[in-house]
């Protein structure tokens, strides 16, 4: 089975979307399951993990509803107030959906850079662990550091790094990205996607070949049982089609032998967020 997992959904509206800038106008629209459907079918994926936009409850059950009413979403990402005392009940209570098997924060928009090793924040990590949820690290590569420190502190914990950890590729940077991934690869509990990589580019001058030494670190650092394809869908549009940077990853997978490449583009996932 081919799982995609990592793309979102929604209605677009300036006000609470206001970070897509103009030079993001081809993401200026809805983006709903039967868009998603066309994209995955004509690529031949077969499933989907749905992950938050937004940082709100109603939309965590927007996307309950879209996977209880569409077969191909295969599981939910969602955003619960980690920091708020009731966080726990909260997760108690979204944890009965079955399709809900992770939880992620905008971690990367914090204008604290330390936010995510904050007290009442990792209070609400170990409740993501006592409802057996997995939590999706979302971060730039400045926050590697912090999230080295963050993921120590939850041994019981399964992660899933988000875009590799957001390289900044279009500036180049390697050297300091890669140690810091092996450093962060040690971690037995800690996935990491294999999505994300063509924005973090530049957009319209991008190459195959800038991305490839990029996801060689990553396989050397993880290995493939520890790698997932994601497509970062719609967010891709901006730099990459779907059909395209699926294509991509699977041509990077394709070296590998068939079961290293089956754990890429689906097995992983699979195991991470018990689908």
């Amino acid at each position: 089975m081919i799982v995609d997992s990592h793309h979102h959904f929604w209605r677009y509206d300036p006000a609470e979307y206001g970070w897509i800038s103009d030079s993001m106008r081809a993401l200026r629209r809805d983006f709903l399951p039967a868009d998603l459907r066309r994209e995955i079918e004509a690529a031949g994926v077969d499933g989907v993990v749905s992950v938050q936009a937004r940082q709100t409850l109603s939309e965590t059950r927007a996307l309950l509803a879209h996977a209880r009413e569409n077969d191909f979403i295969r599981g939910v990402v969602g955003w619960v107030p980690l920091v708020d005392p009731a966080a726990r009940g909260t997760l108690e209570e979204l944890a009965q959906d079955p399709w809900l098997r992770a939880c992620r924060h905008v971690l990367q928009d914090e204008p604290d850079d330390e936010y995510m090793l904050r007290r009442d924040f990792n209070d609400g990590v170990r409740a993501v662990t006592a409802a057996g949820l997995v939590y999706d690290i979302l971060i730039f590569e400045r926050h590697l550091p912090q999230a080295l420190e963050f993921v120590d502190r939850h041994p019981d914990q399964v992660f899933v790094l988000d875009h590799i950890g957001k390289p900044r590729i279009r500036d180049g940077s390697f050297g300091a990205w890669r140690a810091a991934i092996r450093d962060l690869a040690r971690r037995p509990n800690l996935y990491c996607k294999i999505s994300g990589m063509a924005t973090e580019a530049d957009w319209e001058r991008w190459s195959e070949a800038e991305l490839a030494r990029y996801m060689d670190a990553v396989l050397d650092a993880f290995g493939p049982r520890r790698l997932m394809y994601g497509s970062d869908w719609p967010m891709c549009l901006v730099a990459v089609g779907y059909a395209r940077w699926f294509e991509l990853v699977a041509g990077f997978a394709a070296r590998l032998s068939a079961d290293e490449r089956d754990r890429v583009l689906g097995g992983t996932a699979i195991e991470a967020y018990r689908l």
